[in-house]
């Protein structure tokens, strides 16, 4: 059974035709993914479980997604609409960069449109009025500049995506030094079953969406939405949540989080982390709780036999973070950039 597009249907070229991603479409989708890697950074490297979970597993329960196949049934495009929070919808179109120009402009106009569309629909169902586009995509690809603008969305920011290498002996005691008295970092507690305490995790929740508070375009998800968008990530480890407390007149206090997750192999065959989010809150900052949590984060890696830690870092963040990391060992390896548009429901 071939089911009917969740939105209006965009206007394709003739004999092309829309509908909903099943399993037969997941290498074509990353196919789609690499083709704009390629074409943004001279390099691709997807992640095949990720697109999986993204248009046929987990990932898809809170997106409305659609393929374009053209006349012999190619995919030849591909979008997402994400329902991530109330007042935010993340959107995504990729399209086949081995188009001709005019039709590739004409069927990322078509799908951005679409994404539009079905995002207001989003938002009403929500009981919101407005909602916030967010399109994410590499710093400097032509072609989605080119679509975006046309779509109506504006480069608001600029995102370094930075990688820092592992050694095995940094997972050895003694490699970092001892953390300032009163600061304690731990993996959040959990059942003897091995599943994490609940009030752990929203003690994290919490933490992060009060750190983040001073942050660009920040803005609150609830608890739900939080784990389940985590959870979505095929890389996801309960045992890669991260809980910093300090001491405040006397009471371990919540003063900072880190969320992380597995990274696939690299060209190496060997795994990596990544660092979803780190938050330090106001009242702890000053007392070296970031760098005690990163250390944790290194040296787990390096326990696990993995050759890397990466994450993404505001080029403009309030915090400087992105100097604290580049004092620590992490460097650039390409940039990002978020494009917003704001619309009615």
């Amino acid at each position: 059974m071939t089911l009917a597009p969740d939105g209006p249907t965009p206007e394709l070229p003739d004999r092309w035709s829309a509908r909903p991603p099943a399993e037969a479409d997941v290498a074509a989708l990353v196919g789609l993914r690499a083709g704009e890697q390629q074409a943004a950074r001279g390099e691709s490297h997807v992640d095949e479980d990720a697109v999986r979970a993204e248009a046929i597993g987990p990932g898809s329960w809170t997106r409305r997604q659609l393929v374009v196949t053209d006349q012999d049934d190619v995919v030849r495009g591909w979008a997402s609409v994400h329902d991530r929070a109330a007042g935010r919808t993340n959107i995504a179109v990729f399209v086949d960069r081995s188009l001709p120009e005019d039709v590739a402009d004409s069927v990322a106009g078509q799908l951005y449109s679409w994404c539009r569309a079905v995002a207001g629909e989003v938002a009403a169902e929500r009981g919101e009025t407005r909602t916030q586009l967010d399109a994410g995509v590499y710093d400097g690809d032509a072609a989605q500049t080119r679509w975006l603008t046309a779509a109506g969305l504006t480069c608001t920011r600029i995102w370094l995506q930075m990688s820092r290498p592992v050694t095995p002996d940094e997972g050895e005691p003694g490699a970092f030094p001892p953390l300032r008295e009163g600061v304690v970092v731990r993996r959040v507690a959990e059942h003897t079953d091995g599943t994490p305490v609940g009030a752990e995790l929203r003690a994290v929740h919490q933490i992060l969406e009060e750190s983040f508070e001073d942050h660009f375009n920040s803005y609150r998800e609830s608890f739900g939405e939080f784990v389940q968008r985590l959870r979505e990530d095929p890389g996801h480890r309960w045992d890669h949540w991260w809980i910093a407390t300090v001491d405040i007149d006397g009471t371990p206090t919540p003063g900072g989080a880190l969320v992380g997750t597995v990274l696939p192999p690299d060209d190496s065959g060997i795994d990596g982390s990544y660092i979803d989010y780190i938050g330090v809150h106001r009242r702890a900052r000053g007392r070296g709780v970031a760098k005690g949590l990163l250390h944790a984060v290194i040296a787990d890696a390096a326990s696990r036999g993995r050759n890397r830690v990466d994450l993404e870092v505001d080029a403009d963040s309030p915090t400087q973070a992105d100097g604290l990391y580049l004092s620590m060992g992490w460097v650039t390896k390409y940039r990002t950039q978020s494009w917003h548009r704001d619309i009615d429901a």
